[in-house]
């Protein structure tokens, strides 16, 4: 990766999409299908395992969502990886009595580590993609309940409620993760939450040790979780061990400003430059974590979150 992201004012870089890439998964109810964004060109590029969230449209939660935020990672150089996991409103009607309905935690983090032990099939199954994926350069990145999910795989452990097994899905090859408006702690949830979806109740950051990018807006206020205000979202920054960094952007709300899907209805503080400016900074930030660029995330703090006008503010731990 060469650059960062197309200059302000230049052409988009061109990005090849494939899918459904289909993955037969041994004991899985239905096959793991994926969808992956690249650049049209470069080698040796880092990868994003993109985990979806839980929101109200069908089409986004799934392969099928996510494309503003998986456009600019791919623009910015990075091969994007999207899985329909078992949660996914598109499933819904197949799999409602299926062991582990309705979130599938344990089952959203295993889609991670069968993408990373088919990457290579992955990438000959793609046109154009052989041979330019480095596999040592992977991160994770999840909204919402695909937060969790990167939670889980970046080191931050739960209580599995049918066995109260304490559960790790820690996934070592991950080398950075990006967690973006993520459930925090679980003693504030509502009872009535933690009753329907009791592995919430467990979560512990104190094991997530994988270095990450932790984003929250300072408007997010889930109301239907937690009274805790949008401050809950800021947990697994603020009780995981370092190095964290966190992102908090003013004036964003759940959506962040849209990166799940354009013209969304959910999205309430539909924003295009916001989701723009968190392309950079995230791929920036991911950027110097892989020291693909030393200096891409200084660059962009300088750029974005400084002057008269910042879009958020940065502390890191």
């Amino acid at each position: 990766m060469t650059e960062l992201a197309s200059p302000a004012g230049a052409s988009p870089a061109p990005v090849l999409s494939y899918s459904p890439l289909v993955l037969p998964v041994a004991g899985r109810p239905v096959d793991l299908q994926i969808r992956v964004t690249a650049p049209a060109t470069g080698t040796a590029l880092p990868l994003i395992l993109l985990s979806h969230g839980h929101g109200g449209s069908n089409n986004l939660s799934s392969l099928n969502g996510y494309a503003p935020i998986a456009q600019l990672w791919a623009q910015a150089g990075f091969v994007v990886v999207q899985p329909t996991h078992l949660s996914s409103r598109t499933l819904a009607h197949r799999l409602a009595d299926a062991p582990g309905a309705p979130l599938f935690w344990r089952s959203r983090a295993e889609d991670m580590t069968h993408v990373l032990d088919r990457l290579d099939v992955i990438e000959k199954s793609v046109p154009d993609l052989a041979g330019r994926i480095d596999h040592d350069k992977v991160a994770v990145a999840g909204h919402s309940l695909g937060g969790f999910t990167a939670s889980l795989l970046l080191g931050a452990q739960v209580t599995d409620p049918g066995t109260g097994e304490r559960v790790s899905v820690l996934e070592p090859r991950i080398k950075a993760g990006v967690v973006l408006a993520a459930p925090g702690r679980g003693d504030v949830i509502h009872a009535a939450v933690a009753e329907r979806t009791p592995v919430f109740r467990s979560i512990d950051f104190s094991t997530m040790t994988t270095p990450a990018l932790i984003v929250a807006g300072d408007r997010d206020d889930s109301r239907h979780f937690t009274d805790a205000g949008p401050g809950w979202h800021t947990d697994p920054y603020t009780l995981a061990p370092g190095p964290k960094t966190l992102l908090t952007l003013f004036g964003a709300e759940h959506g962040l400003g849209g990166i799940a899907g354009y013209d969304a209805a959910e999205t309430t503080d539909e924003n295009p430059e916001r989701v723009s400016r968190l392309g950079r900074l995230t791929a920036a930030y991911l950027a110097t974590r892989f020291r693909l660029d030393d200096h891409a995330w200084q660059r962009a703090c300088q750029d974005l979150l400084a002057g008269s006008e910042p879009v958020g503010r940065v502390e890191s731990k």
